[in-house]
């Protein structure tokens, strides 16, 4: 499981910084996000399977359109959310008491 998320964040570092590298290029570079955005989008639910993967995909999809933005590091956002803030659900223990006649 380590071994999985240290290449998820080494992904996720990777194509942030494919996609404000797009943000250097002043003239190219809205046309490179036009490009980018669909495949970022691809990327994303590819590496998050799911219902928060399909979410995760729109946002870095409307993230890399939007003028300005490029500097949010979506990815890294992401594997944040995932391996780090989302608390998880404790498992739930049963405890069935017999009483012996």
């Amino acid at each position: 499981m380590k071994n999985t998320k240290n290449k998820l964040l080494l992904k996720s570092i990777i194509y942030d910084a494919i996609g404000m590298a797009t943000y250097a290029i002043p003239a190219v570079g809205p046309f490179l996000d036009l490009l980018w955005a669909p495949y970022a989008g691809k990327l994303m639910s590819e590496m998050y399977p799911g219902k928060k993967g399909k979410i995760a995909s729109v946002l870095v999809f409307i993230e890399e359109l939007m003028p300005g933005t490029d500097i949010i590091p979506t990815f890294t956002l992401m594997w944040l959310y995932t391996f780090v803030w989302k608390k998880q659900d404790s498992p739930k223990e049963i405890i069935i008491e017999a009483e012996v006649i």
